[in-house]
């Protein structure tokens, strides 16, 4: 084995873990104190002589139940801090992943800003927020630690009191107590409104302002203002796939909730803008529009006679609070003296915003009109509108297809809908779809089902007339297997009146983009001639052409259950390809939306490489990413990391749109090859053994964790589609965080040893991943999984299993080695993450604190299997699987 570097702990880690110490010592006593210490120290040194588990004895069984759920909570309460320091000193943030660098990058290859520029008016860039249940911590534990953030920010600045008179490093402490003393685990489920609260906490706290000011950065770096195509989206309250607790009235919920929220934030910048502006018309002049403005106002406050800014705010505030109590049936949290007609529409509000701008921008060489709050609000606007984040709905094909079925058969136009083949679907959906007539009988008694579907759209469609089209831009059709499936979206979004036929001789309209999500290894194969199909049709090819651009969702997580890592990534890269071709000969704008998760699993790594690996000119500056669970409060926790993170997304989109190909044909075609030999190997690898013998499920289930996941209340959605537990019914985020959680990470690498020790042309691997930013995302990607995953403690799980299935983890474990060493070989390392300095200490420093985490979770998965009843072997497990996932971090 490879002699290991020396790791050090950073500042912050030393600092946060000194404090977690004298906590625990405080609260907890010197006897859980010495306890943890000793296992601590122990394991660190077990770690640093290669982890050799015959060197240091834990000393694990000493500890009873209350002492074991106290240890628990301590090593997870390090890892926390740890993450946190590591994301205060960027280590997350990755080299040239901004604007400024993407400009320079670019400007060396001959494309200038205003090209830069050109692409941005017609671009869309968008990270959307799902509740997928993998942030396993509770939304306290996250305030905390974003406190934390925010005071080590001030220690940062030589700060020794907050602006309350506290000393910054007792009010850490202080904060690093009460997460020692808060409930680490939630008692009940969390429900769709609890996962709207704690998104609209995401989008409230941190997007609205550092969205604004991320452009403000942009504006300076490209000398203009720069088009606002970078926003945010939502799936909470709209993503009913498999999920019956997300309803109209869910919807409904999610809608106003965020309505409240961003208009709520423009009231109270407009209060501190009319604090500000201050201007006196004795000492300026005044522009005619401010002055009519104020004159409207209704303002007549003798205190303000000379100061038309501040009567001008006066009534555009009321006119916004009239706007937020139209819109949210609420009175606003700060009424106004005055009264005003509300704002038809956020472009309404704008218009009066642009104008005091303008006016402020005239005189004095534009210093107060340039930028500062009131500029940002402007790009809030822009931004935010009055929705606040674009919300997707989502429905699986089946539904769809049942709920279409009755609709028909109801009005008396197709007694067996399910029964005709697809084209005889295709064109009754088309005769349908081009007649004005709803489908729907008010008087009729319709299933559950459809009942809950109808009162979706209608929802939709009242939210629409409501908050405005923007609210709810795409319909998202799971499972998306053929045309007939995407017609049937518009047939319902026609009974709520978002989808209209046009009179004679003129298109249709579709206020609601319906989108296809190609989830499986052939899904994506048949995705280009779905969509061929789709754009055959006249109607459907006309509205594409007046939208501009005909979203495809491809999915990470499903497609690597069904085909693995290596097969999964290469199925979705080809997909892509073969769909620019097709959208080229309609003439539509591609707009790819990748259904990401947090573990590499799912898709998981940086967004920077993984969108820059895009195939080339499949980007075209449109892109929608999934943010899910714990990578939103990784990603997204504080203002800092958020405008980090966003804005590597951002110079991403820029790059891989217009940086010319880095292959040329004939590496393309070489690797192309060489990748299609290496997905069919791993494939054939990968389902001879999730799929090809039976009990292969049995010795998932009894090996790793996932039955005891399911009683972790960390979402409002069921583990399983149906109630079989059959791993292809499984959904992927518990598949994938079982193996974590077991120290597998099997979903991230299994299949591509094999396929790598069987491929001869060892040299052209080399080639690949020096020269193709594809295969070396891929094999990054990989590396860090084998980096988390260990398969002696894997081996401790594999000891939970019957002896006549232990050979299923032999057969791991010998992959996992090849796995190793054909990465090692490619990469030209002599260990793993040997050119990743920086991810190789931060893997390594954490890894003394899981194992005996996952050592204590098996001993405790032991006992509660073997039929104990005490409370507190079900509360250790569950805790454990928290820490656990709060140490390896991307693990769901």
């Amino acid at each position: 084995m490879a002699s290991l570097p020396s790791i050090a702990n950073n500042p912050d880690i030393r600092y946060l873990g000194t404090l977690l110490g004298d906590v625990i010592r405080d609260y907890g006593g010197e006897a859980l104190f010495e306890a943890t210490e000793t296992i601590r120290r122990a394991s660190v040194e077990r770690h640093r002589n290669g982890g050799d588990g015959a060197t240091v004895d834990l000393q694990l069984e000493r500890l009873d139940l209350d002492e074991t759920i106290d240890f628990v909570r301590g090593f997870m309460l390090f890892s926390m801090l740890a993450n946190l320091a590591e994301d205060r000193q960027g280590i997350a943030a990755e080299q040239g992943a901004d604007v400024a660098a993407a400009l320079e990058r670019l400007a060396g290859q001959g494309i200038d800003r205003a090209q830069v520029t050109a692409l941005l008016s017609e671009a869309l860039v968008m990270p959307v927020l799902t509740a997928h249940p993998t942030e396993v911590r509770r939304k306290s534990m996250i305030d905390h630690r974003n406190r934390i953030a925010e005071l080590m920010a001030m220690r940062d600045a030589g700060r020794t009191e907050t602006t309350d008179g506290d000393a910054v490093d007792e009010a850490i402490q202080r904060q690093v107590a009460l997460l020692w003393q808060t409930r680490a685990l939630r008692r009940e489920r969390l429900g769709v409104a609890d996962e709207v609260e704690t998104t609209l906490s995401y989008l409230r706290d941190v997007f609205l302002p550092a969205m604004p000011a991320l452009y403000q950065r942009w504006d300076r770096a490209l000398g203009g203002r720069v088009p606002s195509f970078l926003k945010p989206g939502s799936w909470i309250g709209g993503d009913r796939d498999g999920n019956p607790n997300v309803t109209a009235d869910s919807l409904t919920l999610a809608l106003a909730r965020a309505a409240e929220t961003v208009i709520g934030h423009y009231l109270d910048t407009l209060h501190a803008l009319g604090a500000e502006l201050s201007i006196s018309s004795l000492r300026a002049q005044v522009d005619p529009a401010v002055l009519a403005l104020a004159d409207a106002s209704g303002d007549t406050a003798a205190s303000r006679q000379d100061e038309p800014f501040r009567r001008a705010i006066s009534g555009i505030y009321a006119r916004l609070a009239a706007t937020y109590q139209a819109l949210t049936g609420n009175a606003p949290p700060r009424p106004g003296a005055l009264t005003g007609a509300r704002y038809p529409d956020p472009q309404a509000f704008r218009a009066d915003l642009v104008a005091i701008a303008r006016a402020l921008a005239t005189r004095g060489g534009g210093t107060l009109g340039s930028s500062g709050a009131l500029g940002r609000l402007i790009r809030a606007v822009d931004i935010f509108g009055f929705h606040l984040a674009t919300l997707d709905l989502r429905q699986n094909s089946a539904v769809h297809e049942r709920v279409v079925a009755e609709l028909l058969s109801v009005a008396g136009v197709e007694r067996d809908y399910a029964a005709l083949d697809e084209a005889a679907r295709v064109a009754l959906l088309r005769r349908e779809l081009a007649s004005p007539r709803p489908l729907t009988d008010p008087y009729h008694g319709y299933s559950d089902e459809t009942a809950s579907e109808l009162g979706v759209v209608r929802a939709a469609g009242a939210a629409h007339a409501r908050y405005g089209a923007a609210c709810i831009a795409r319909y998202i059709c799971s499972m998306g297997k053929s045309v007939s499936d995407l017609l049937e979206i518009h047939l319902l979004l026609k009974e709520a009146g978002l989808y209209r036929p046009g009179a004679a001789g003129e298109a249709p309209q579709a206020a609601v983009m319906a989108v296809p999500l190609f989830e499986t290894i052939e899904d994506l194969e048949a995705a280009p001639g779905i969509m061929a199909g789709w754009f055959a049709l006249p109607e459907v090819a006309a509205l594409a052409r007046r939208r501009g651009n005909q979203e495809v969702m491809i999915g990470y997580s499903d497609s690597n259950k069904d085909g693995g890592y290596l097969t999964s990534t290469w199925s979705l890269s080809k997909a892509s390809t073969a769909l620019a071709p097709v959208f080229a000969e309609a003439g539509v704008r591609m707009q790819l939306f990748h259904g990401r998760g947090g573990a590499v699993g799912r898709g998981g790594g940086s967004s920077f490489s993984a969108i820059r690996a895009q195939p080339h000119g499949t980007v075209q500056g449109r892109i929608r990413i999934t943010e899910q669970g714990e990578v939103i409060a990784a990603k997204y926790g504080t203002r800092e990391s958020a405008m980090t993170n966003l804005e590597a997304m951002a110079s991403a989109a820029i790059l891989a749109s217009l940086e010319p190909p880095q292959l040329s044909e004939r590496e393309s075609a070489t690797f192309a090859d060489a990748m299609d030999r290496l997905s069919g190997a791993a494939f054939r690898h990968y389902r001879e053994l999730v799929y090809g013998s039976d009990d292969f499920r049995t010795f998932f289930r009894q090996m790793t964790p996932i039955a005891e996941i399911a009683n972790l209340k960390i979402g409002s959605r069921p583990a399983s589609r149906t109630k079989s537990d059959r791993i292809e019914d499984l959904r992927a985020i518990p598949w994938v965080f079982s193996w974590a959680q077991a120290r597998v990470m099997l979903p991230g690498w299994y299949g591509v040893g094999q396929a790598i020790a069987a491929f001869e042309d060892k040299p052209l691997l080399a080639e690949m991943a020096a020269g193709w930013p594809f295969f070396a995302a891929t094999l990054a990607n990989l590396e860090m999984v084998l980096a988390k995953s260990d398969m002696a403690v894997a081996a401790r799980y594999a000891d939970l299993v019957e002896p006549g299935l232990r050979r299923h983890f032999d057969t791991i474990r010998d992959a996992w080695s090849l796995t190793e060493a054909g990465l090692l070989a490619a990469t030209g390392q002599s260990r793993l993450l040997e050119k990743s300095p920086a991810l190789e200490a931060s893997i390594r420093l954490r890894l003394p604190y899981i194992e005996p985490l996952n050592l204590l979770q098996i001993e405790l998965m032991k006992r509660h299997r073997a039929g104990e009843q005490d409370e507190r072997i079900g509360e250790g497990i569950l805790l454990s699987i928290n820490a656990i996932a709060t140490g390896l971090r991307n693990s769901g």
